[in-house]
This record gives C-alpha cells, sequence and structure tokens, in this order.
C-alpha cells in the first residue's frame, strides 16, 4: 500500500467525500456525517496563499476507491516566544477501525513528519487523546505542557485545543516556551 498526496485546493469532491466517509465511520457525530466532512475537506485549501511547498494537503492510503487511511496538514501561523512561526498542523488522523494494526496510521503521519524532516516546517504541532499518546511518541513526537490560546477569539484565554493532550514533532529542536497563540481555532 503507498500514500497519495492530494493537494487540498485541488482535491475533488469525490475524494474528499471518500475522506469524509472515513473520518465520519472514525468519528460519528449528530450534525457531522460523511457529506459534511466533505465540504470541511473541500474548504481546507480555499483560502491558502502561502508557499506552495506549505500548501494544505491531505495524505491518504486507499483500497481500491475506497479511503482506509488518512491524515491532513495544514499550515498555520502561530505567535510564540520565538516569533511567529508557521507549523504543520496535523489534523483528522484516522484509519479504518477493521483494519488497525496493519501500520497504515504510521505511514500517513510519518508521511506528515516527512515534510517537518525535509525543513518544510520547523515542528507539526496538534493533539491528541491520552489512549493514542504512546502511539504518536513512538513516531518521535512528545507532549507539550505550553499554554495554547486563541487571541482572535471572543474568549482568547480559553484553550482553542479540545483533546487533553498536546504534541508537537521533532523532539530534538528547541521548542518555545511559555504562551502560544493558535491566531485561530483550533484544528
Amino acid at each position: 500500500m503507498k500514500v497519495e498526496i492530494l493537494e487540498s485546493r485541488q482535491l475533488t469532491a469525490e475524494d474528499a467525500l471518500a475522506i469524509g466517509q472515513l473520518i465520519f465511520k472514525v468519528w460519528p457525530k449528530p450534525g457531522k456525517d460523511a457529506v459534511f466532512r466533505q465540504r470541511q475537506m473541500l474548504t481546507l485549501g480555499h483560502c491558502y496563499q502561502g508557499p506552495e511547498k506549505q500548501a494544505p494537503r491531505s495524505f491518504v492510503i486507499r483500497e481500491q476507491d475506497r479511503v482506509i487511511a488518512h491524515a491532513a496538514v495544514i499550515p498555520r501561523s502561530i505567535n510564540t516566544s520565538h516569533g511567529e512561526m508557521t507549523i504543520a498542523g496535523l489534523c483528522k488522523v484516522c484509519s479504518d477501525p477493521d483494519l488497525r494494526g496493519h501500520g497504515l496510521g504510521e505511514m500517513v503521519v510519518r508521511a506528515v513528519f516527512d515534510l517537518v524532516d525535509a525543513g518544510v516546517y520547523d515542528f507539526a504541532l496538534f493533539q491528541t487523546t491520552r489512549p493514542v499518546k504512546k502511539f504518536y511518541e513512538g513516531l518521535g513526537a512528545c507532549e507539550v505542557d505550553n499554554r495554547f490560546v486563541n487571541s482572535l477569539d471572543p474568549n482568547p484565554d480559553k484553550c482553542p485545543f479540545w483533546d487533553e493532550i498536546r504534541m508537537r514533532y521533532p523532539t530534538n529542536r528547541d521548542w518555545p516556551t511559555g504562551t502560544i497563540d493558535l491566531l485561530g481555532p483550533g484544528y
């Protein structure tokens, strides 16, 4: 199986629906069916105007026409104690629950981390849950204990992330201390 790279600005409705179906299978939520997730995927790249090498994209693995693993990367400018930086916002990581244990999640996440290793981004930043933390640690990520805010929100002190764990990749670079302003909502 191989990882395909789908540029978000050129994502087809069919590919977005296939990703949406997987996301809905993994995280079924009222009002957020596969078509809702399809619309989310189609809007990821619409407003992007930054460097081409940092354009938002999805990494997918397919079995026939069905997407069985997915990870998205969106460039995020954040304010830190080191100044403003653009990081790889890793999001919507999922694999078909019926196919877990085959390394599919690792393959799509490694594809995102490869962008960091190649110098496209200094870091990947993402949120996860406690049960999934070890998965990311096994890929070279570590938990961060910074305070996160969104200065653009009416309630800027509320943490914009909803999962309990925030992580970064890689661990061997100097990560900023202090408060991190996501300059937008969580992802």
